[in-house]
């Protein structure tokens, strides 16, 4: 049996709905388990009225790349206007109050991946935010998490560190749902929404994506398939280094290097720290965009052997960390502006913390920043417990 989205359990039992005009937090990711989406099968009201549509970063049908601003529309297959909430500045993350002022209940349905970096759950926070003192209903339709809902690894943020790939002090990998991230941060951040979420059935903590049954629909473009999804927690760390990403290739995240960097000498390097469910070979790709665009990058393709013990994490702190140690004179931190952030760089926006760009920066050892997260990680997951909708086992 396949796991069936909230989605399609809100369309089976639509008395959350029912007699209300209602907007639609979205994107090309949310469809049923027959591939239907969620934009159509909601405009085909049954007693209840989609008048208006919202667009997350990369916009509602998920065309622009990693920030670039989206602006409002009207949407090709309803004619109903879109409301951009990725423009060109911080301002425009937020939902326009007029217009959610015309609705009766706000539903949000959008495709997480796992990882405190994606930006999809602040959206989602943020549109709980607003429609708090307007006294506007949110429903958020759950999905699952990609990577299991089990695995908690990393750092929690510091709060000097908040932006936009962190509104909120979350562990790297947090192991939840998007619909159990909506009641954690109502009920711990004081949204004070009115909120509802309408949870999947047929879903377990230990699944990831291949056990659903669902098909994936890629929720970003640079998000093409799930094993992009299983490195992304570590691997995004490289967008705040000068390093190739793998943006402008078929596989981003998945590769990661410089012109200047040898791919041999970086993957023996790697590997030679024999980390967890992953193997590192040695390869040269040509960005087609981004970063060394049109130019020929040495690094690595990283191939995950065991997801069960592979640590997305604390493996690209040190992909970041040797990369630096082979050339420190060509390695450079992102300097330019980062998710509408200028006075912090966007390495410690990332990591949530300055520690790791010291630890980098002062020769020092990753593992001894990874052994003092054991007990942060302990009092998070006791602390989400209480939020979580799913059981543990099959």
């Amino acid at each position: 049996m396949h796991v069936q989205p909230g989605l399609e359990v809100l369309l089976d039992e639509p008395a959350p709905i029912l007699g209300r005009k209602i907007g639609l937090v979205t994107n090309q990711s949310a469809v049923a388990s027959d591939l239907q989406h969620a934009v159509r099968l909601l405009n085909a009201g049954r007693g209840w009225k989609l008048t208006a549509l919202f667009g997350p970063e990369h916009g509602i049908w998920g065309e622009a790349q990693d920030m670039a601003h989206v602006d409002h529309s009207a949407d090709p297959v309803t004619g109903l206007p879109v409301y951009s909430l990725y423009g060109r500045s911080e301002q425009d993350l937020v939902p326009r109050r007029d217009v959610l002022k015309t609705l009766d209940a706000l539903v949000v349905d959008l495709q997480d991946i796992g990882s405190r970096y994606y930006t999809f759950i602040y959206t989602m926070a943020i549109c709980m935010r607003e429609a708090a003192p307007l006294g506007l209903k949110v429903i958020v339709l759950d999905r699952p998490n990609p990577i299991d809902g089990y695995h908690l690894e990393g750092n929690i943020r510091e709060e000097k560190y908040s932006s936009f790939v962190g509104m909120f002090p979350l562990p790297t990998r947090h192991g939840m749902t998007a619909g159990e991230l909506a009641r954690y941060f109502n009920e711990v951040f004081h949204l004070r929404c009115d909120l509802t979420v309408v949870p999947m059935r047929g879903w377990r903590r230990g699944m990831w994506w291949g056990d659903t049954g669902l098909a994936w629909v890629i929720p970003s473009p640079n998000m093409p398939t799930v094993y992009t999804a299983t490195v992304y927690p570590g691997m995004c760390l490289i967008e705040g280094t000068n390093l190739s990403e793998g943006r402008g290739t078929t596989h981003p995240f998945e590769f990661f290097g410089a012109p200047w960097l040898n791919p041999f000498r970086l993957a023996d390097r790697l590997n030679s720290l024999e980390l967890p469910g992953v193997r590192f070979r040695p390869h040269y790709f040509l960005p087609q965009f981004q970063k060394h665009a049109g130019k020929v990058c040495g690094g690595v393709e990283l191939h995950v052997t065991n997801r069960g013990a592979f640590e997305p994490y604390r493996t690209g702190l040190w992909c970041v960390k040797i990369a630096h140690d082979l050339d420190p004179e060509q390695f450079d931190w992102r300097r330019e502006t980062y998710e509408f952030v200028s006075d912090r760089l966007a390495i410690d926006l990332l990591a949530g913390s300055s520690r790791f760009r010291e630890i980098v920066e002062s020769n020092g050892n990753v593992d001894d920043w990874v052994a003092e997260w054991e007990e942060q990680l302990r009092a998070f997951a006791r602390t989400r417990e209480e939020f979580l909708l799913y059981r543990s086992t099959d």
